[in-house]
């Protein structure tokens, strides 16, 4: 190129050049790497511009996530600079989902909370903080897990939260933690035998904001639930819906089943009727913005199922083998796809 560049009209040349590859220089995301060899986040906004495109294109909700960085952003840093007995991660969860998010009352006299996501609560603050216990925990009821996070009254959100299209809108989610399916619930002895006709002329109990109800109000529109099945009870606790069916004021539930098999472990007269008809992935849920936040959450997941002793497979070995069976691998979430940021 050199050679036909020559006078006043080979330097303006070479000086357009010179722009061009300063500006595509610019453009391009910067990447650390931290000190254990992990990718820091790129100090720019590519990740909500394309997170905002990805929501326009929804398809695979749990893949609309940002990839995994150990780099400390805004969000990160206001939460370590809390002082004193406020230097806590403040987290959204259930206190009545059994094995999931509940108090134990045989734990003693604190009945302290326990389970699943309680743990993985424990793993982020332990990283993030230096300390499992650096946690402040909020009982939030199912149809405000999303207002507490825009409120900012919680930093996240652990409390088996479906990822789907529609929240995304409202909040990021991490990568999928577990993998489930909604599954009706309903007594022993009740004709209903799963998603099917025999829902007909019954009562269904969901949760207010829970994807149970949103799903079951879609497919009557479509037909493909019964128009004369009764689907106007909501509570704002899921374990409510187990009461209602207790007291015969439903005659079922329609749930996630990993939650539903918890509900049966609580009431042997209860059992779940059919398969999954749906497949839904968990995710922690944050502010749309903290992306410094979602992605070192991200990187904590990819560590915490690595983690054979004291990670993933342990705490499902702990809390869940008991309700949905010592094979694991129906509950993993598949291997971790997100968003291209560059």
């Amino acid at each position: 190129m050199r050679s036909t560049l020559r006078g006043w009209g080979g330097v303006t040349a070479m000086a357009v050049v010179c722009a061009l590859v300063a500006l595509i220089a610019l453009c391009l995301p910067r990447t650390a790497v931290t000190a254990d060899g992990r990718s820091a986040a790129p100090a720019t906004h590519t990740g909500q511009a394309t997170r905002t495109q990805a929501e326009e294109d929804c398809g695979s909700p749990e893949k609309q996530t940002l990839t995994p960085s150990a780099a400390d952003g805004d969000t990160i840093k206001a939460i370590k600079n809390r002082k004193g007995e406020k230097r806590k991660l403040i987290v959204g969860v259930d206190q009545n989902s059994y094995r999931w998010g509940y108090r134990n009352p045989n734990s003693g006299k604190t009945a302290e909370l326990e389970g699943f996501d309680i743990d993985l609560v424990h793993r982020i603050a332990e990283d993030i903080l230096g300390d499992p216990d650096a946690v402040q925990f909020k009982a939030i009821p199912t149809n405000q897990r999303i207002p507490a996070i825009k409120d900012g009254r919680v930093d996240m959100v652990v409390r088996t939260m479906t990822i789907n299209c529609e929240r995304i809108k409202d909040v990021a989610f991490s990568a999928p933690y577990f993998k489930t399916g909604q599954q009706v619930l309903a007594p022993k002895s009740s004709p209903v035998k799963g998603y099917d006709d025999t829902l007909a002329h019954r009562r269904i109990c969901t949760a207010a904001g829970s994807t149970a109800y949103s799903t079951l109000e879609e497919d009557q529109k479509d037909g493909e639930l019964p128009s004369t099945t009764d689907i106007s009870t909501t509570v704002p606790n899921q374990l409510d819906c187990l009461v209602r069916l207790q007291l015969g004021e439903v005659d079922a539930v329609v749930t996630d089943g990993a939650l539903a098999a918890s509900q049966a472990a609580q009431d042997p007269t209860v059992q779940l009727k059919g398969d999954a008809f749906t497949a839904e992935y968990y995710g922690v849920a944050m502010k749309k913005d903290a992306d410094d936040l979602v992605r070192r959450v991200n990187q904590i997941l990819v560590d915490y199922r690595r983690d054979t002793a004291n990670g993933w497979q342990a705490s499902y070995d702990r809390w869940l083998s008991a309700t949905l069976g010592k094979d694991a691998r129906k509950s993993e979430p598949p291997a971790p796809q997100y968003l291209r940021t560059t």
